[in-house]
């Protein structure tokens, strides 16, 4: 008999190393929706990080029959009251298709608006659903921090190379893999939800 699946609800490859990685010492198999094949993306209409990754979970879950792991996150900077929030991955629409774009163009609305403020934060919410699409925990995590004055570092994804978080001077881009894990919003989320799927997994065996 094989291992039990884990579905991470995601086709972010950045997303799934990650948290593929975290996991690891969990005796499950690690799988995305990029290797199982045709399916109908979920509408992110939440008004928050928590409602998107429940909608993302339950969904995904119930369509693959598999227990299922979904995030959703996103980063806020108060110069531009907390934006982009919900709407990181789809800042600047057309116009900024990439995130090298989105990053330009986030810095340039800050310098517009006048406010000498670089505080930013990084928020991520985590929802475990079980087979039939039933949310078992949901968890949440936050880093703070600030906007660095440019673009820095080759490592991680999305708005990385612009975050330093709270004592220290590199940002998420410029830290490996298992130092951002150990600081980052999604491994805060991560670290909370653990022990349920233990419980689950520990269930099934």
């Amino acid at each position: 008999m094989g291992k039990a699946k884990l579905l991470l609800g995601t086709t972010n490859r950045g997303k799934v190393r990650e948290l593929a990685e975290m996991l690891g010492d969990l005796d499950v198999e690690v799988t995305s929706l990029a290797e199982l094949g045709p399916f109908a993306e979920v509408d992110e209409t939440g008004a928050t990080f928590a409602e998107n990754a429940r909608l993302k979970a339950a969904a995904y879950a119930n369509y693959f029959q598999l227990p299922t792991l979904a995030d959703d996150s996103g980063f806020e900077v108060e110069a531009l009251d907390w934006r982009p929030g919900v709407h990181s991955a789809r800042y600047g629409g057309a116009a900024a298709s990439t995130f090298a774009e989105k990053i330009t163009l986030l810095l340039n609305e800050m310098r517009a608006s006048g406010r000498s403020t670089r505080s930013a934060r990084f928020k991520c919410a985590v929802t475990f659903a079980s087979p039939d699409g039933a949310i078992i925990a949901e968890t949440e995590g936050i880093v703070r921090g600030r906007v660095a004055e440019f673009p820095r570092g080759k490592n991680g994804f999305g708005y990385d190379p612009i975050f330093i978080p709270d004592g220290h001077s590199h940002t998420f881009a410029e830290l490996s893999s298992g130092e951002k894990g150990c600081l980052s919003h999604r491994g805060r989320a991560l670290l909370q939800i653990i022990p349920y799927l233990r419980r689950f997994f520990g269930t099934l065996t």
